[in-house]
């Protein structure tokens, strides 16, 4: 695992209570609990974890296994990201602002996982599938990241990179 991939997701969107997120990345969403559900209806995705509003961190997959958070990826020149990077979501919607608890949540896991991995950049989703995704989106602030991991050997690259 050579990437960290950020995501943003809430379920419904815009909604940042419940346990809707956690039950699709364990295939227990009650898909007619709401109805935008629906409209995902039978999706099939996970990560390797999710930073709460609050801050707290869960994790769904183990960072040795593949978890299905990229899709149809590319990044320097490699597909299919979901086999080589650890996918984090955060709870959030594409272009809206996270809170200053997720990015040091973010920070510290990030520092903790390229001590176990060789992990060197970590970039947007929106970077490695541009034009078919969006997040984490405008709203994240790849500066305040870049200040909290100053020091260590990780790359923010939050731009698209030539394919």
């Amino acid at each position: 695992m050579t990437l960290a991939v950020v995501h943003a997701i809430s379920l419904p969107p815009g909604v940042w209570r419940g346990d809707a997120v956690q039950r699709l990345f364990t295939n227990t969403l009650d898909w007619d609990a709401d109805p935008y559900f629906d409209t995902i209806r039978g999706i099939k995705v996970s990560a390797h974890f999710l930073v709460r509003r609050s801050g707290r961190l869960l994790q769904f997959v183990s960072c040795d296994q593949r978890a299905w958070h990229a899709g149809v990826s590319r990044w320097r020149g490699r597909e299919q990201c979901n086999d080589w990077s650890i996918g984090i979501e955060l709870e959030g919607l594409d272009g809206l602002s996270f809170e200053p608890v997720q990015y040091r949540t973010l920070a510290h896991l990030l520092r903790r996982l390229a001590r176990h991995y060789p992990l060197h950049e970590v970039t947007g989703h929106e970077h490695i599938a541009p034009g078919r995704k969006a997040d984490p989106g405008p709203g994240f602030e790849w500066h305040e990241l870049q200040r909290l991991l100053r020091g260590s050997a990780l790359q923010v690259v939050p731009r698209v990179c030539p394919a």
